[in-house]
């Protein structure tokens, strides 16, 4: 077995593989106690020094995956992903390059392509963002009709909330939400146009309960899609191991 091969293998070992994860947790960590001052005036210099060590993880780890991958080691978007994060972390964090010091909290997102389930979730996400785009689309031509309206009716008597047809959608933007919709904006509304719930609530049914949960159906939909490729793609991974396996059986038995 080649050097490659072993160093392959150990990299795909659980225990390899819970390290890593371990070893992001405590960075981030180490992260936190870095925002405060009482923390870094006291044991500052311990701190920059475990840190300088996880990096130093990191960075054997991709050198590691580079070297029995090579340049397949592209071809994985997690793959980039940790190497950007890792890369930025490098950066001398000083004059022009100072804003990435506080970059390096990004660290903390290795643990999404270290997890097989939180990967399974953004992967999810993502599968679902065409579908969202749709959905984004048309709730921006609800809010657009609903600005339009609300400007025409309420806006003279409430220029604060619907003066504009900027103030409009933000304000019908804060009725989507549901924060302080009733007492907040709309019974005041009321109390000058009394039939002002005749277009709040079925804006607020379209909206909220409606658009909303579509949006959550698509993700939810895309990441039950992810797990049977991945389950599948375990299927078949497992199936030629099995039929490898029964070749050389075969070509051991006498004949």
């Amino acid at each position: 077995m080649t050097l490659r091969q072993k160093t392959t293998q150990f990299l795909e070992t659980s225990v390899v593989r819970n390290a890593i994860i371990v070893v992001i947790l405590f960075n981030a960590f180490l992260l936190g106690l870095e925002s405060s001052n009482t923390i870094m005036n006291f044991a500052g210099g311990l701190i920059y020094t475990l840190d300088i060590i996880c990096l130093s993880i990191f960075v054997v780890e991709i050198l590691a995956k580079l070297f029995t991958q090579h340049f397949r080691f592209f071809r994985s978007g997690w793959n980039i992903f940790d190497f950007v994060i890792v890369g930025i972390a490098l950066i001398p964090a000083a004059q022009a390059f100072s804003v990435l010091r506080a970059l390096r909290i990004l660290r903390i997102l290795r643990v999404v392509s270290a997890v097989p389930s939180l990967r399974r979730v953004v992967e999810g996400f993502l599968t679902a963002l065409p579908g969202m785009g749709s959905v984004f689309m048309l709730m921006s031509l609800i809010f657009y009709i609903g600005s339009v309206i609300a400007t025409k009716l309420f806006g003279e008597a409430f220029p604060q909330w619907f003066g504009t047809l900027g103030h409009s959608a933000y304000s019908l933007f804060q009725i989507m939400t549901l924060e302080s919709w009733s007492m907040g904006i709309v019974r005041p509304v009321m109390l000058e146009f009394t039939y002002a719930w005749a277009f709040f609530i079925p804006f607020i049914i379209v909206t909220t309960f409606a658009v909303v949960n579509l949006l959550v159906g698509l993700i939810v939909n895309s990441m039950q899609d992810a797990h049977h490729e991945e389950s599948n793609a375990a299927t078949n991974t497992y199936r030629d191991e099995v039929l490898v396996r029964l070749q050389e059986i075969e070509k051991r038995l006498p004949k």
